[in-house]
């Protein structure tokens, strides 16, 4: 039900891609190590677990409604149409609630989230702002404060979207210290890393991930990776309406745990959850949480449309 992006031409990298492919490449050598742990899906598609660590991790799915919708009534009755259908959804919770059903996360845009806060607050969702700046205060003109989403309600916060990357320039150096910051002010970050669409073509997927996680968690310790998501987003299945592959999506989920292994231990490794983000849909959603190390999903358009995405929060996995 999903492929891969067609590899329908050669591309041939420049000079500088190539210099960039091998530093990759280089980094990648230093990372790498022996493969994960095995992990299964339990039978109603719920947690993950190790059999060798006995680690279990919640299923989360977020909502990134991104510069959407246009108005705040739009917001308000999205919001109000997603929490009349949650109760239809028997495994769904919030933040800090029982760890046996799913975590539900929305990010909408700045304006709106206190007042999406109070109306799904109740049902036991939690909101998130979709960036921040790493300074506290000063002289930043339409830049905004952990500090500031921090006095609103804010328990996660978007790091690294490839939105963010692309349009606005986010370096790696910039995400790290947003990463900080967040964990600093007691809230959440949800990492996103993944490749391009010429990376992909080029076969340096991994490599990317790599190079993107080492960057982007250093500094942070063991003890604070316990407040970190990560989502794998393929930038060439973001908005296209392609979803990747759901077992080569778990493969490089697997991968990235290889690499956090490294940085950290195995335990880290196992812990962390992960989910994946690209075009994810009501018809993809079951395939890619029947997977052993995809413990949610980053969704985008499919999140400004409550029935849609009620039906991802809702997933039913089961091993295809």
């Amino acid at each position: 039900r999903w492929s891969l992006h067609p590899r329908s031409h050669i591309i041939i990298p420049s000079s500088s891609l190539l210099h960039t492919t091998m530093k990759l490449s280089l980094a990648l050598s230093t990372l790498a190590v022996g493969g994960a742990s095995a992990f299964s899906v339990n039978q109603n598609g719920g947690l993950r677990t190790s059999t060798q660590l006995n680690v279990f991790r919640q299923p989360i799915m977020a909502g990134n409604w991104k510069m959407n919708p246009t108005t705040e009534s739009d917001a308000l009755n999205l919001a109000i149409g997603f929490c009349a259908l949650v109760d239809t959804l028997e495994d769904t919770c919030g933040l800090d609630e029982s760890d046996t059903c799913t975590e539900v996360v929305l990010f909408p845009p700045f304006p709106f989230i206190s007042k999406v806060k109070d109306i799904v607050q109740e049902k036991g969702i939690t909101v998130g702002a979709q960036q921040v700046y790493y300074e506290d205060k000063g002289a930043f003109t339409g830049s905004v404060a952990a500090s500031m989403v921090k006095s609103v309600g804010c328990e996660y916060v978007l790091c690294g979207h490839s939105e963010r990357r692309t349009l606005f320039s986010d370096s790696d150096v910039n995400i790290n210290a947003k990463v900080k910051k967040v964990l600093e002010f007691g809230m959440k970050p949800i990492l996103c890393i993944g490749e391009t669409q010429e990376e992909y073509d080029l076969g340096i997927t991994e490599e990317v991930c790599a190079m993107q996680v080492s960057k982007d968690l250093a500094g942070v310790s063991k003890k604070d990776l316990e407040n970190v998501v990560l989502a794998y987003e393929p930038v060439w299945a973001i908005g296209t309406g392609l979803v990747c592959d759901a077992e080569d999506a778990n493969k490089v989920h697997k991968f990235i745990r290889t690499v956090l292994a490294k940085m950290y231990d195995e335990e880290a490794a196992q812990s962390i959850r992960i989910q994946y983000g690209g075009s994810v849909t009501p018809e993809s959603v079951d395939g890619l949480m029947a997977m052993s190390d995809i413990d949610g999903c980053l969704v985008g358009g499919a999140s400004l449309f409550s029935d849609k995405f009620a039906r991802i929060c809702n997933f039913k996995a089961t091993e295809e």
